[in-house]
């Protein structure tokens, strides 16, 4: 045996041991065993990936397995005492995992033979070298037989199953209670987005077929699920009548439909009711943290409740004045139940959006005060912690609101609201490639075929930006082209996708007519400005570069904007060249003055710059060499050899080094994201 074939094996015995270790610890997990190896999530997901193509989930649920395999053929405990053995608290969730990775249900194991057990993962390369040996002693055709005749291979990956909730139907005359039915329809679909085996398409989806005249076939068409939900009902003085029913989308098929009459006070266990009887119909299992989610109880005041229902409804309808309207609700919710969560996690969202809209904030305090209460109640709320995550945005404090939204995400996967934030956060605000391009993704999965063209030219720009960022030249101008043709008015699509060309071809000249001419529909597209005069300065036509600097510094002081302070190094320059030395060394003191002040992983990159132009080789180097050790920098920053500025340092060993080493680094990178999404199943 080689010595790397050993120290393979003792890594998955190591892992194995620590396993079995805490095997009836069911929250010992991929970031126990992790602290366990003192390994770092990501290095433990990597080699185990490289040595089992599992990930770490799928290893440790495979020794609990095995372990309780063993169990069922040597101890006299029963299903669920062993269930509770091995890991699992949930007995029925153990029954699905044992089946999936066996071929048949635990209850089984005594009837069947010793030799009906799947392969271990682990073992499969030394199978393989067998069944070599074997083909060459012509024997592999009766061992395919045999296999065939004995073993069941595991499924690969568990298929996913997709449901849309269609808006509820009030049966009675009284529109007031649109509200309730609404609440109603609301609470069933996100009690279904708990469950994280399940794809449920999002009310804003879902909310376009209110008055459609298609057929489920024609919808299931277009949102691509297997099952619809329908439902109606009516308020009836203390009562609620509820009509609910399960349809196969491909045939039109009613496959379960139920009459609920329950009395208001049961309104939370008729809307638990409501997604257990779903999930089981369709074969879903919840997992007991699912089911402790689906459990919750938002409060003991049925009033407070009907308020929160009440503002919930105008809060859905996102318009200005709905918003304000929405805030009386909750507050009376509020006042009736101090305990009430969601109330305040709502209301702590309504003003953050309210606030959106005016030029001068003025809800910072109710912002940060109901978020904090809701978190206080219910950390565990997706709600709580999207609202936290706002309190903190709205005070442009970016790096300490994406952890929430992350958190956020664990409990509600297919947020888009969540997802949408956490883009926008980590391309704009807390700039991180790999993240950016993780969340483009999930933001592009989400979407369905129904979404409205400017919707879907949105996600793709975003995606392709971020897989531009990230070095994914190539997939960067498909899918920003894909952007330009939902939506050929894009307001950034269409410079972003020239830039992205350029970016692949290398064609200043091209780029600077091709922006030209889209800034000759739109002179007042101060980034089309600023791109062009860029490229000018590039190219080393500096007569060019400053008339349209000239043009950006009016239109920008024009706009009232504190933005692109990162081009007064370059507009220093410029105006420099033009003669204007005096306002040349205002936009360079600027730029140093950004520069030092400068919170981001780009302070040195910057001050390198600064000092390279002030030929201060010496700093200029030391700065750039601070740089190097940063991470998850983006692709542009590649083009640094571009840059007149360094024009002086090119041919200078140490900076061709350090050029090489942030290179060397960002392709690193690169490769890491590639990786990373190939596991999620996001490429």
């Amino acid at each position: 045996m080689s010595d790397s074939t050993s120290i393979e094996n003792d890594f998955l015995h190591q892992i194995t041991a620590l396993v079995e270790k805490n095997i009836s610890n069911e929250q010992f997990g991929v970031s126990e065993l992790a602290d366990e190896m003192n390994m770092s999530r990501s290095n433990l997901l990597r080699k185990v990936k490289k040595e089992t193509k599992l990930s770490v989930s799928q290893l440790i649920s495979q020794v609990r397995l095995k372990r309780a395999m063993d169990m069922l053929r040597k101890s006299a405990l029963n299903v669920s005492e062993i269930s509770h053995e091995v890991g699992f608290s949930s007995t029925s969730y153990f029954i699905k995992c044992f089946r999936e990775y066996y071929g048949y249900p635990p209850g089984e194991v005594g009837k069947r033979d010793e030799t009906e057990m799947n392969y271990a993962p682990v073992e499969q390369s030394k199978r393989k070298r067998n069944l070599v040996i074997l083909a060459s002693a012509g024997l592999v055709v009766l061992l395919a037989i045999g296999l065939l005749a004995y073993y069941k291979r595991p499924s690969s990956a568990p298929f996913e199953k997709s449901i849309a909730v269609l808006p509820f139907k009030n049966d009675s005359n009284d529109s007031t209670n649109v509200y309730l039915i609404n609440g109603l329809m609301e609470s069933t679909l996100n009690n279904l987005q708990q469950i994280k085996d399940l794809k449920v398409i999002s009310r804003t989806s879902a909310e376009k077929y209110r008055n459609t005249s298609k057929s489920i076939p024609e919808m299931a068409k277009e949102l691509h699920v297997q099952y619809f939900v329908e439902g109606s009902g009516q308020k009836i003085g203390d009562h609620i009548v509820l009509n609910i029913q399960l349809i196969e989308a491909s045939s039109d098929k009613h496959l379960w439909s139920k009459q609920y009459r329950r009395e208001t006070r049961d309104i939370f266990a008729l809307q638990q009711e409501i997604a257990k009887n779903i999930a089981e119909e369709i074969e879903v299992i919840i997992t007991p943290e699912e089911k402790k989610q689906i459990e919750k109880i938002p409060t003991d005041n049925l009033v407070a409740y009907d308020f929160f229902l009440k503002g919930k409804e105008l809060f859905y309808e996102s318009s200005p004045g709905s918003l304000v309207k929405s805030i009386p609700y909750f507050k009376n919710a509020i006042e009736l139940d101090n305990q009430f969560a969601l109330a305040y996690a709502n209301a702590a969202m309504v003003f953050y959006y309210i606030d959106i809209f005016q030029t001068e904030k003025k809800y910072s305090t109710e912002i940060n005060d109901y978020a904090n209460k809701a978190m206080a109640l219910d950390p565990k709320s997706a709600e709580s912690l999207i609202a936290k995550a706002l309190s903190y945005a709205h005070k442009k404090d970016y790096e300490r609101a994406v952890p929430y939204l992350e958190q956020a995400l664990d409990y509600n996967p297919r947020s888009g609201l969540v997802i949408h934030f956490l883009t926008e956060f980590y391309s704009i605000y807390v700039p991180n490639p790999a993240k950016y391009v993780e969340y483009a993704l999930k933001g592009v999965k989400l979407l369905v075929p129904s979404d409205d063209s400017a919707t879907v030219s949105f996600k793709y720009l975003h995606l392709g930006n971020a897989m531009m960022q990230a070095g994914f030249v190539d997939e960067g101008v498909k899918y920003m082209d894909r952007s330009l043709a939902y939506d050929p008015q894009s307001y950034f699509a269409g410079y972003l996708s020239i830039l992205f060309h350029f970016a692949k071809q290398r064609d200043l000249k091209g780029c600077r007519e091709l922006l030209t001419k889209k800034l000759d529909k739109d002179t007042t597209r101060i980034d089309i400005v600023k791109e062009i005069a860029k490229i000018c300065y590039i190219m080393r036509d500096y007569e060019s570069a400053y008339r349209y600097y000239k043009k950006f510094v009016s239109l920008r002081e024009a706009y009232h904007m504190e933005i692109y302070k990162e081009e007064f190094l370059d507009i220093g320059i410029v105006f420099s060249k033009a003669g204007q030395n005096e306002k040349a060394e205002t936009y360079i003191k600027v730029f140093k003055d950004f520069a030092d002040e400068n919170q981001t992983i780009y302070k040195h990159a910057y001050l390198s710059m600064y000092y390279a132009y002030r030929n201060d080789v010496d700093k200029a180097i030391e700065h750039l060499t601070l740089f190097s050790k940063e991470d998850n920098y983006i692709y542009w920053i590649l083009l640094i050899n571009d840059d007149p500025i360094v024009d002086h340092l090119k041919d200078l060993p140490q900076f061709k080094k350090v050029m090489r080493d942030i290179e060397n680094k960002f392709w690193a990178t690169h490769e890491k994201i590639k990786m990373k999404v190939e596991e999620e199943g996001l490429l």
